[in-house]
């Protein structure tokens, strides 16, 4: 048995979380929870600026969530047997802060830019994961990915209906998941699921990740913070309540050393001065 799914790296300011469950390179309950305690620590770390997921297999990212936990789970609620631990508390079942659902709404709701790297496959909860970032970056190739739950008589559970359904609009999320479509990396990024697509080798691919990942972690830390709060919140909201939330935040910025040396040092014809998070 692995101990650990979950390997932590901390480079400066970009933290890399490396998914790991060989030989299957899924995901289970115990990498979910793994993973949920990993970014609840991050997210209380102020030097961290961007937070990067990536699979440890150099051709998978996350295979999908661990078929045997969700056939265990559905045969005790059709037996009515009672629950054993560990409970796969990913899909909703009975612990309510944690799994992959707390990691999910973490990726989502942290200050930190939270990256996917998709390093290759990645079906089921391991897409819904990376749909869960702010950013998804894509290997060029032949890697699949796809939400082919309904095949297997079930729908994607990990948040797959309604974060793609955002992406991508209702039509095309239909589409996707009722046919439980797999497509490549070219075709993801046509629909808009992913954000780039990086060079296939894989020393390549990872160079690009990194460069990404440095070029946000020395925009200014809590501009990032704050925009990314204005469009997910706002996302909840109507137009008018956005742009109400909007102006709160601008107003907050404006209050920070960051925006006062900045904008003084651009409206004197200066070097943007160092971001130092204040």
């Amino acid at each position: 048995m692995v101990d650990s799914h979950v390997e932590a790296r901390v480079d400066g300011h970009v933290a890399s979380l490396i998914l790991s469950n060989p030989p299957r390179h899924t995901i289970n309950a115990r990498g979910s929870q793994q993973l949920f305690e990993h970014l609840e620590a991050l997210s209380r770390d102020d030097s961290v600026r961007v937070v990067v997921l990536t699979g440890s297999s150099e051709d998978i990212f996350v295979r999908h969530y661990e078929v045997d936990e969700l056939a265990d789970s559905s045969e005790r609620i059709q037996d009515r047997r009672p629950q054993r631990a560990p409970v796969d508390n990913s899909r909703g079942t009975t612990r309510a802060a944690g799994g992959l659902r707390g990691a999910m709404n973490l990726l989502e709701s942290m200050k930190q830019i939270t990256v996917a790297a998709i390093n290759g496959m990645a079906h089921g909860g391991g897409l819904e994961l990376a749909l869960a970032c702010d950013f998804r970056l894509a290997r060029a190739g032949r890697f699949t990915l796809g939400l082919p739950e309904t095949g297997v008589g079930i729908l994607p559970g990990g948040g797959g209906t309604q974060r793609l359904t955002r992406i991508v609009g209702i039509a095309q999320a239909l589409d996707l998941v009722l046919h439980g479509t797999i497509f490549e990396s070219r075709r993801a990024l046509e629909m808009g699921i992913v954000h780039r697509v990086f060079p296939n080798p894989i020393g390549e691919y990872r160079a690009a990740v990194s460069e990404f990942a440095e070029n946000l972690a020395h925009r200014a830390p809590i501009a990032l913070a704050k925009a990314k709060q204005a469009i997910r919140e706002g996302m909840e909201m109507s137009l008018s309540d956005g742009l109400r939330r909007e102006a709160e935040l601008f107003a907050e910025l404006m209050a920070t050393q960051d925006a006062a040396r900045a904008l003084r040092a651009v409206s004197k014809g200066k070097p943007i001065p160092r971001f130092k998070g204040e």
